[in-house]
């Protein structure tokens, strides 16, 4: 079967990798679509994701939609051929995080496509993958298998808005319009935002975010843009740079949050810290999801308009020309592998 693995910076590859066997306790999914990610991208430019440093060849990807292939011994799930969608962590379940109900914070983790342990958790941008049968969700049956693909990022967006606390009627401003800051525009207005404003640098980025429903768009270059808001409630950081994040710090309001979901790059970031004090700023992390998914997958069995935001669909054998469209933001939102051609 096919893989999608990275060896290095700048080296990926199409490998034919053994077919999984499933142990017992897990299912082998067919994956059909995977969406390349951010985090998929820095393995690919870098070599690594922040501190996260390839060691040995691994398979990419942690989005990913399929059909059940086959279960181990004794395990129960949806009957094989179910259309269904593979939550990509698989917490511990021991540590004081995973105890108190945040198992997205777990120490000890494993998350599909990550090197952040040694050997490496491999990924889910194989033609067969196998997994914690506990963590498939059967689709509805009205939710086609590539907009499904959307619940991944979906479910780090939602996460991010119940961050930011009660936004029901209020302003929201959103730095970064990629595909996970445009789903962040998605479930603000799902929340009931009763106005989001986002900023980019590019033109093509803010068109996706207002197919997602922003209500105002301004271009982060330009100073003088009459949508540039003067104040706003709360602010989601979702373009991981620290302009984004001095953006956030002096726009949101006296007491208001800020969301820092977007990956900071390594090393030491400088930001407007007497801001948090003198204005008393919340600012919060928000890391992944939890129970987010399931309630990810139903937003999208409801939502048909989020289809636009799936800006090209690449057969596998093409994963080059796929990650280099999807590092193009001028061209792309979210961008999946075909695994199933």
């Amino acid at each position: 079967m096919r893989g999608c693995v990275i060896h290095g910076a700048g080296d990926l590859r199409i490998d034919e990798l053994p077919e999984p066997v499933p142990g017992p306790g897990e299912a082998v999914v067919s994956v059909r679509y995977g969406g390349v990610c951010g985090s998929d991208l820095h393995y690919w430019r870098h070599g690594g994701v922040g501190d996260f440093l390839l060691h040995e060849p691994m398979v990419l990807g942690h989005e990913i939609v399929g059909t059940v292939h086959s279960y181990g011994a004794g395990v129960d799930g949806p009957a094989v051929g179910t259309p269904v969608a593979v939550h990509p962590a698989t917490p511990c379940g021991r540590c004081a995080e995973c105890l108190d109900g945040r198992a997205h914070v777990c120490r000890d983790t494993r998350y599909l496509g990550s090197a952040a342990r040694t050997p490496h958790v491999q990924g889910g941008f194989a033609s067969l993958v196998a997994v914690p049968a506990g963590q498939l969700r059967a689709l509805p049956e009205d939710l086609p298998l590539r907009r499904a693909a959307l619940a991944e990022p979906l479910s780090v967006a939602l996460h991010a808005v119940r961050r930011a606390g009660a936004v029901e009627g209020k302003h929201v401003l959103v730095t970064g319009a990629g595909p996970i800051g445009c789903l962040v525009v998605a479930a603000l207005r799902t929340a009931g935002a009763a106005a989001v404003t986002v900023t980019d640098l590019l033109p093509r980025a803010l068109e996706f975010a207002a197919a997602a429903g922003a209500t105002t768009l301004v271009r982060a270059d330009d100073p003088a843009d009459p949508g540039r808001p003067d104040e706003v409630d709360a602010a989601v950081e979702a373009s991981g740079s620290a302009a984004g994040l001095d953006t956030c710090l002096r726009t949101v309001r006296r007491g208001g949050v800020v969301v820092q979901l977007g990956m900071l790059p390594p090393g030491m970031s400088p930001f407007a810290g007497n801001l948090v004090v003198s204005r008393e700023i919340e600012l919060r992390g928000a890391l992944r999801f939890d129970t987010e998914f399931d309630e990810a997958i139903g937003l999208l069995g409801r939502e048909s308009g989020l289809d636009e935001l799936v800006s090209a669909v690449v057969p596998v054998g093409r994963a080059v020309e796929a990650f280099a469209l999807a590092g193009d933001r001028g061209r792309s939102c979210k961008v999946l592998l075909d695994f199933g051609v």
